[in-house]
């Protein structure tokens, strides 16, 4: 993989996430596309397809939108074809890209990032670089409602909160169980459901 250090530390925090990087160019449709990097999620997750235009060294002529749009516009087309479901989504990391990126975001979701403070290795220089990455890039992260790795809880019950605004009608015990059960992951929820279906099951049976 070639690109910045914001491109390198964008990928170790990708697949310290579940993430898999995707050797580039990769062929989709016999059509290669060549992007600085490239990553496939997993498990539930398993439908993204990241791509990251890296703006700061220009490869692949990435400070041009009309450049990025094309291939990007491309790709689409061909995992059209190919009857494809994963979904697309750009991150432009570095400087702004000259031109409208508009049209971009009406093909896929596009995340921007200019800059982080990161080390040699492309790891973030303390715990506030570290948060003000992940906020660049949440909607890809797993959700976590659990306290930090201090083990400072978080303010409040947010699967309380959450129920408060549901209808009275939903099964509380259903989600609590599978809310708890997603930070875990896709099979923790499917399992979580099963017990819940089980229990409710078992409670109609008895006379």
């Amino acid at each position: 993989m070639t690109g910045s250090l914001l491109v390198r530390g964008l990928v170790k925090r990708l697949e310290a996430a579940g993430y898999q990087s995707l050797g580039t160019p990769f062929r989709v449709a016999s059509v290669d596309f060549e992007f600085t990097a490239a990553l496939l999620g997993t498990a539930g997750r398993g439908l993204d397809l990241i791509l990251i235009v890296d703006t700061a060294t220009g490869d692949h002529g990435d400070r041009d939108a009309a450049k990025v749009r094309q291939r990007v516009e491309a790709l689409s087309r061909a995992l059209d074809i190919t009857a494809s479901r994963y979904v697309l989504t750009v991150i432009l990391a570095g400087a702004s890209l000259q031109g409208d990126i508009e049209a971009i975001s009406a093909t896929c979701r596009v995340l921007t990032i200019e800059h982080a403070a990161l080390d040699g290795a492309g790891l973030p220089v303390g715990d506030a670089a570290a948060e003000s990455l992940d906020d660049h890039i949440r909607v890809l992260l797993p959700l976590d409602l659990r306290g930090d790795d201090a083990g400072e809880a978080l303010q409040g019950d947010p699967i309380a909160e959450l129920l408060s605004v549901l209808p009275k009608t939903v099964d509380s015990e259903l989600v609590r169980a599978i809310t708890e059960a997603s930070m875990n992951g896709e099979e923790a929820v499917t399992k979580a459901l099963g017990t819940r279906l089980e229990e409710v099951l078992s409670e109609d049976e008895q006379p």
